[in-house]
């Protein structure tokens, strides 16, 4: 039990320290440009890498063809540029997909 506290307690310590470092660290000055650029592009080319990454091992030779997925995703990107609503679009998407998995 005392070993199960101790990884808490460190994974807490080294949460917070990764979370508040930026902060104190660029109190009084501005980041880098890279840090800038990073901060930028990264969010849209993660998602991107997760957008091939849920397609890659659809078997688009066999049915249904992937049409569950790419339906499912065509939603998500609707329901996105529609309502800019991150929570909504994921939901939205994943609730459909499991639907037409399903059916």
């Amino acid at each position: 039990m005392s070993y199960f506290l101790l990884v808490v307690v460190v994974m807490t310590a080294v949460t917070f320290f990764t979370r508040a470092v930026p902060f104190i660290f660029f109190a009084k000055r501005q980041p880098p440009s890279l840090l800038v650029f990073l901060q930028k592009y990264m969010p849209p080319v993660v998602m991107a890498i997760l957008v091939f990454a849920s397609y890659k091992d659809i078997d688009y030779g066999a049915a249904p063809f992937g049409v569950p997925a790419l339906i499912a995703g065509a939603v998500t990107a609707l329901l996105h540029f529609w309502k800019r609503n991150v929570l909504l679009s994921i939901v939205g998407g994943t609730a459909l997909y499991m639907l037409l998995i399903r059916l």
